[in-house]
């Protein structure tokens, strides 16, 4: 059995601060879709940009934009990861979401990016997320978090599918592309990077780059710069376990301990 996990990459510019707006565009892009899909990957704080505004913007899990998304994963019958500023007992993340039609899963950005006022704003967390999904075992991760390999680092294989969600500024567009194609290729896993377009009120500007890379570090699929795009590609399982299997540099991986603070 192959375990094929049909993937689409949504490269979206954002509405600033209107969740109505966004999650109204989102559900425009996926009506449009005519082949099936497993798994539709939305850039870090889809539904309202990368704002510091979390005490005015924050929802809970059972929030408008958790709801509207766990109605689509029913309706069409797939699975949407992405994040949105959430609220939790008096705390405020930039949380990640892997929603499936029968379940939801979140994870608290671990490393904010302390070049902004992000830690200012908002609480890290300290939990990493795997999601077994359709014989896939797969982790989220947020846009600074890909700078830290010891925390994404993939364990005896936990992780098959590794996804970066981000608002990644052109500016850093070098690091985007070079760290994804890093993570690959020491943790022998297919990695997804999702990053946003446009201009936001900042005058951050950011070109996309959104991205499927094998374990090899080969690009599968990659978006145009600046442009408002979806590609949608498959992955199969079973090329990733024959690569492990002839290419077993898992195996003498270092080990190491986590400390939380």
């Amino acid at each position: 059995m192959d375990n094929s996990l049909t993937v689409c990459l949504v490269q979206t510019d954002i509405a600033w601060e209107n969740p109505q707006a966004n999650l109204d565009r989102i559900e425009n892009v996926i009506r449009d879709m005519t082949a099936e899909t497993d798994l539709i990957i939305l850039p870090e704080m889809f539904s309202t940009g990368f704002s510091m505004n979390s005490r005015s913007l924050a929802q809970p899990a059972d929030g408008p934009t958790v709801s509207a998304l766990q109605a689509w994963a029913r309706e069409y019958d797939t699975a949407f990861a992405g994040s949105f500023i959430a609220v939790d007992n008096g705390k405020y993340f930039n949380r990640g979401f892997f929603i499936t039609p029968d379940d939801c899963f979140f994870y608290d950005k671990r490393h904010l990016f302390r070049m902004s006022p992000e830690p200012d704003f908002f609480d890290s967390g300290n939990k990493q997320l795997i999601v077994a999904y359709k014989g896939w075992n797969i982790s989220l991760q947020i846009c600074y978090d890909l700078r830290f390999p010891v925390w994404t680092r993939n364990v005896d294989n936990a992780y098959d599918l590794q996804i970066f969600v981000a608002s990644w500024p052109k500016v850093r567009r070098n690091a985007w592309d070079t760290l994804l194609r890093a993570r690959a290729i020491e943790n022998s896993a297919f990695v997804a990077g999702v990053n946003r377009v446009g201009t936001d009120p900042n005058g951050i500007i950011y070109d996309g780059g959104s991205v499927m890379i094998d374990m090899k570090g080969q690009t599968i699929a990659q978006t145009e710069d600046g442009k408002e795009m979806l590609i949608r590609t498959t992955l199969l399982k079973s090329d990733l376990d024959r690569f492990r299997q002839r290419f077993p540099s898992w195996m003498d991986a270092d080990r190491f301990t986590i400390e939380n603070s």
